[in-house]
């Protein structure tokens, strides 16, 4: 597996697995509607031009291997974690943590101290693991359906020498 930046012929890819990932690994947390508002039928055309905007905008790495996206993550200039998706097929592999780490890396080299994420039910647990910490569970409104998430964060510390 390679870890890189992204690049702007991956738009699609990820869209694709944002919404196979959210459509088949959070079903066990959350009912057909939620996952329809989350990630509808139309996700891919309506997103597209705002997903390639801020992707390109952020920090975002990709994860890859033989030419198949594996997973993927960004962070924002001001240390918000946008989104970690990994492929359906590759879960629990360590993948989301190399890519974490990236993110830490750069937000480090920018001089971010905290990362601050909305974490779904599903992703809680892995970003506890990895040192987030729960600020409060949130209960966020989609076209009159709610989803529960998680706001979290994690210090990142500097090191000096």
């Amino acid at each position: 597996m390679i870890l890189r930046k992204y690049k702007s012929d991956d738009c699609l890819n990820l869209l694709k697995l944002f919404y196979d990932t959210v459509r088949t690994i959070n079903r066990k947390d959350y009912n057909d509607r939620q996952l329809s508002v989350w990630a509808p039928d139309n996700y891919i055309e309506e997103k597209y031009d705002i997903w390639q905007k801020s992707l390109s905008e952020n920090f975002t790495i990709v994860a890859e291997k033989n030419g198949d996206i594996l997973g993927f993550g960004d962070i924002e200039k001001d240390g918000y974690l946008n989104r970690l998706f990994i492929h359906k097929d590759y879960q629990h592999r360590g993948i989301a943590s190399s890519i974490v780490k990236e993110l830490e890396k750069y937000a480090e080299n920018i001089c971010i101290c905290t990362i601050i994420t909305e974490a779904s039910v599903t992703a809680k647990p892995f970003f506890e693991r990895i040192g987030f910490l729960l600020v409060k569970e949130q209960l966020i409104e989609k076209k009159g359906v709610y989803l529960t998430n998680y706001l979290m964060k994690k210090y990142i510390l500097k090191q000096t020498i």
